[in-house]
């Protein structure tokens, strides 16, 4: 299957490299190869993480500190990653009812 970033997962994935790198640019380097392979893996076996906690999510924990959501569109053969959120966050973000 093909691994497609949607903008906002490709921006946390930014933001989260970019914060770790202002103190570690090679530990940076490091968790966004994590990343890649995390990715990488989806495309071979995109059943791999475990069933999410938004309905029709996966989600996967590349690292112990990093969750990665994402849909499986098997009529398109297309995992699409939906965010990169660190673990202590509220995950699902609360909803603005």
């Amino acid at each position: 299957m093909k691994v497609r970033w949607i903008a906002a997962a490709r921006q946390d994935r930014a933001d989260i490299i970019d914060y770790i790198a202002v103190e570690n640019p090679r530990a940076a380097l490091k968790i966004d190869d994590l990343f890649s392979e995390a990715a990488k893996r989806l495309g071979e076996f995109p059943k791999l993480g475990c069933t999410g906690k938004i309905p029709g999510t996966r989600e996967l924990i590349p690292h112990e500190s990093y969750r990665l959501g994402y849909e499986v569109d098997e009529a398109a053969d297309t995992v699409w990653v939906m965010t990169l959120i660190h673990t202590a966050r509220q995950w699902p973000p609360a909803r603005d009812d």
